[in-house]
């Protein structure tokens, strides 16, 4: 099997699982029409798959053996033991995701793209797949960067994507685990409490808890925030200074960098 098989069987696999548990044990009761909303956020996923293979064709993985055959980068000019640059490689891409996450909500220019995945009137798995298509663009520039300059191996990058698919799904998810095994995975690992925090609508809280793979970032620089004001049941979901309207359907959301914030919108109307 090639690596894109192996990668879309585990994601369908993981988001699947996922859907079955927040069936079955949904934490918070949906803001939104659930299928449509669903649908909203899987069909902007596989729209940013299709432009990433359009742009990328070859995958990060065939640019790395290119870096590899070339000896351009850290790990290519060093001889270190497989398991330890494996290590390694996750280590740095999740702190190189982690700093990304921030800037985009630091930088004006990026914070109006990031904001379409803040934008979600809900929180669950498929949260996860919505993104706009220059943010994933993006994502991917920098990416290819790291991966030149580091000359990170190609096995480390496919098990790393891996890894961040299946975490951020997880970690969007509507669920909530027992409050013992929660406490005991964020010390390794970010869970879909301390997740949901970062997309209230309170400012302070949507500004912490970067993470999505390791929560060892967010302690380490200071953007740790441990539960929500509110509770998780009674925080609010989304942007306070932006119109649900714009959040709903297929075209609206990817319109949202091109807005502007606006306090107090009328949030009553609906879209298709």
């Amino acid at each position: 099997m090639t690596d894109t098989v192996i990668r879309l069987s585990i994601f369908f696999g993981i988001l699947v699982i996922m859907l079955i548990w927040e069936q079955w044990a949904g934490l918070r009761q949906p803001a939104e029409p659930l299928l449509r909303r669903r649908f909203a956020n899987i069909s902007f996923s596989v729209i940013n798959s299709m432009l990433v293979r359009l742009f990328w064709p070859a995958g990060l993985s065939i640019i790395a053996l290119w870096a590899e055959s070339q000896q351009l980068g850290l790990f290519n000019a060093v001889q270190w033991p497989f398991w330890i640059e494996c290590l390694l490689a996750i280590v740095i891409l999740d702190c190189l995701i982690y700093w990304q996450h921030r800037l985009f909500h630091r930088i004006p220019a990026l914070w109006r793209i990031h904001r379409m995945h803040h934008s979600d009137l809900d929180f669950d798995v498929t949260t996860a797949l919505r993104f706009h298509p220059l943010e994933i663009l993006l994502s991917m520039v920098i990416k290819t960067a790291a991966v030149i300059a580091l000359g990170l191996p190609p096995f480390t990058i496919v098990l790393f994507e891996i890894i961040l698919n299946g975490l951020a799904m997880f970690n969007h998810g509507n669920v909530q685990l027992p409050k013992r095994l929660d406490n005991l995975l964020r010390q390794v690992i970010v869970t879909p409490d301390m997740h949901r925090v970062h997309h209230s609508v309170v400012w302070h809280e949507s500004n912490s808890n970067f993470g999505f793979n390791l929560s060892i970032w967010d302690r380490l620089f200071h953007s740790y925030e441990a539960q929500p004001a509110a509770g998780h049941l009674q925080m609010d979901i989304g942007l306070d200074h932006y119109p649900k309207l714009r959040a709903r359907g297929l075209i609206q959301p990817l319109c949202i960098p091109w807005y502007s914030a606006e306090k107090n919108a009328d949030t009553t109307k609906t879209s298709d």
